[in-house]
């Protein structure tokens, strides 16, 4: 596995990381076969799992920590989040630092993902929303200082919304994040504009979320598809979103390199990429953990195959 280094922490963490929300917040996920590729994962060189409280409220983050505890010798890095205190997703511009993460409210949620993991220490905290207008709450950067020093966290980071990677830039240039988690795919590339820069001058780690644009990049959804009740899913490909995607995902085809896949030419887009530090697809299946890995030991993309597919850039807004 290709390892990279995570910005100005200097940890050299597999270019591959492991994103873990299917693991407890999906339809379909199973316990047993979760762990198998997790630890599937860890064979295979993946160093750096990303999971949250809001999985499953901490069943993610106690999966996590048992994989951890197998695997005493590796040095593996866990990240988790602290959801907002209103369980809001994403962050209004309304919504206020006491709305979602008061001092003392931080404090609180990092003990319990210590518990949950059963670590000692997590080498990455983040806030899992996020808006530039908290650093204006004289609060919120000396309780970040004081997260620091309890010896309880090795680093801090910020989620950003989807599709805004501006709202998170005044924080990168403050100096008071060491990482940023951005959904950055073929389709989503708006965070090369300002927010990569932004980071490449601070040195400040970039995580890359949803490279597979919740799995229509892996080119198998159908106009019909649909998912069990329940499942978000079925919000965020809504009858119009789904058909404008499935447009999109087929005038991708042509491109695939000879030999591939759809799927290993979005991940290899973003790996094709020096800013991002690791990508962190979801991998709940074994099947899933060998194709990624093939992705990344496959290579950057050809730069003619990078530049075309810089046409199929989509800029979209929250609604």
């Amino acid at each position: 596995m290709n390892t990279r280094t995570f910005g100005r922490t200097g940890w050299q963490v597999s270019e591959l990381g492991y994103g873990m929300w299917g693991m407890a917040g999906w339809t379909g996920s199973d316990d047993q076969e979760s762990l198998q590729s997790l630890e599937r994962a860890v064979e295979l060189g993946c160093t750096f799992f990303d999971t949250a409280w809001a999985y499953g409220e901490g069943h993610s983050e106690r999966l996590l920590g048992q994989i951890f505890r197998s695997h005493p010798s590796e040095r593996l890095y866990a990240a988790t989040k602290i959801p907002p205190k209103n369980r809001k997703w994403p962050a209004r511009p309304e919504f206020t630092l006491d709305d979602c993460y008061p001092p003392e409210y931080i404090d609180e949620y990092v003990d319990r993902s210590l518990a949950n993991t059963g670590l000692p220490v997590l080498d990455l905290i983040q806030l899992h929303t996020w808006s530039d207008e908290w650093l204006q709450d004289e609060r919120f950067v000396p309780a970040i200082e004081k997260l620091r020093q309890s010896g309880k966290v090795r680093a801090v980071g910020i989620s950003l919304n989807r599709w805004e990677p501006w709202n998170g830039i005044e924080a990168v240039r403050a100096g008071v994040v060491d990482s940023v988690q951005v959904v950055y795919n073929i389709f989503d590339q708006n965070p090369e504009d300002e927010l990569y820069p932004a980071c490449r001058a601070a040195n400040v780690a970039v995580i890359a979320r949803v490279p597979l644009d919740e799995g229509s990049l892996t080119g198998t959804l159908t106009a019909d598809f649909t998912w069990p009740s329940g499942d978000w899913r079925n919000l965020y490909f809504n009858a119009d979103n789904l058909k404008a995607t499935l447009g999109r995902v087929e005038a991708l085809r042509t491109l695939v390199p000879e030999g591939s896949t759809l799927a290993d030419m979005a991940l290899r887009f973003v790996l094709s990429n020096p800013d991002v530090a690791t990508v962190i697809p979801g991998m709940r299946r074994l099947r899933h953990v060998e194709a990624n890995v093939a992705a990344s030991e496959a290579g950057p993309l050809d730069a003619a195959v990078l530049t075309a597919l810089r046409a199929h850039r989509w800029d979209r807004r929250q609604p």
